[in-house]
């Protein structure tokens, strides 16, 4: 009989236990160091609270909400927007922003994920008005820079009012849509083989004349060539028959000798393999006798 006595104690200490966990439960909550609460009383905001510990709040009439503090990355879609000079491109952006007024945020927003959807509306927005003034060149150069500041300017201004703060805004892609790309592949691949078949073209006309004058450069030396030699020829056979018509003046016999063997050489070296002469003929006269007047031993 003095079992069930026994256990009355125990079990009234664990409902205690069970009551002061449950009042801590409704009374209490936790904020980390990378967070901060809301506090709604009623459906009101109700107070801020951004240091991080245990705090307590009135059970049953206040709620809270906890926003993050830290930076967090908004990653919109890709999108097709069209240029001031009429072209297509597929931009992608992201931006940086915080929570930087809960309260404000509360009201104009409520959760992170209608933070996210509002902050891509006003990315889309800002990116289609500065893009559609712009030419595609505009995008390749330093001009760039500036037209991504406009845009993140005007998005940091209109997400204050919502009580976010917005520290970046970038392009993480801007290019031609895939088919637009392949026609100006295509366009740029035919421009470079008609600029080739010009060069082809330029290059051979240049050849032909390089050859047409080289062609007469080199008949043109020539020539001049074959006149500098018969003139030099000319000369060099005048001063050798100078030379021969004073070496024959001096001896008239060896003169007519040096004759009559040019006679022989010519003669015999046309002459057939066998050459008939009579022995008594004139012809023969040196070969039998010797030059006329030569001393004999």
């Amino acid at each position: 009989m003095t079992r069930p006595v026994l256990k009355r104690p125990v079990l009234w200490a664990s409902v205690g236990a069970v009551a002061v966990l449950w009042l801590l439960s409704i009374t209490s909550y936790v904020v980390s160091e990378t967070e901060q609460a809301l506090i709604i009383r009623l459906g009101a905001p109700a107070g801020l609270v951004s240091t991080p510990g245990l705090n307590f709040k009135a059970p049953l009439i206040d709620s809270v909400v906890l926003y993050d503090s830290r930076q967090l990355l908004l990653e919109p879609p890709l999108e097709q927007v069209i240029l001031g000079d009429q072209k297509r491109i597929e931009v992608q952006t992201y931006a940086r922003y915080r929570i930087a007024d809960p309260l404000r945020f509360y009201q104009s927003l409520r959760t992170p994920d209608q933070a996210n959807a509002q902050l891509g509306q006003l990315v889309s927005s800002s990116l289609r008005r500065e893009l559609g003034q712009v030419n595609l060149p505009a995008l390749l150069s330093p001009e760039r820079t500036k037209i991504v500041a406009r845009v993140e300017a005007e998005v940091q201004a209109k997400a204050r009012s919502l009580g976010v703060e917005v520290s970046e805004v970038r392009f993480r892609k801007a290019d031609l849509p895939l088919e637009t790309s392949q026609a100006i592949y295509e366009r740029m691949k035919s421009e470079r083989q008609r600029e080739a078949k010009e060069l082809r073209a330029q290059g051979a006309e240049w050849a032909q004349q390089i050859q047409s004058k080289a062609d007469k450069e080199k008949s043109a030396i020539l020539s001049e060539a074959q006149r500098t030699a018969k003139i030099s020829r000319g000369q060099a056979d005048a001063q050798a028959n100078q030379i021969l018509s004073d070496a024959f003046g001096r001896d008239p016999q060896f003169y007519r000798l040096y004759r009559s063997l040019q006679t022989y050489r010519q003669a015999l070296a046309d002459s057939a393999p066998t050459l008939f002469l009579s022995p008594d003929t004139e012809f023969l006269r040196d070969l039998k006798t010797g030059p006329a007047g030569a001393g004999r031993k």
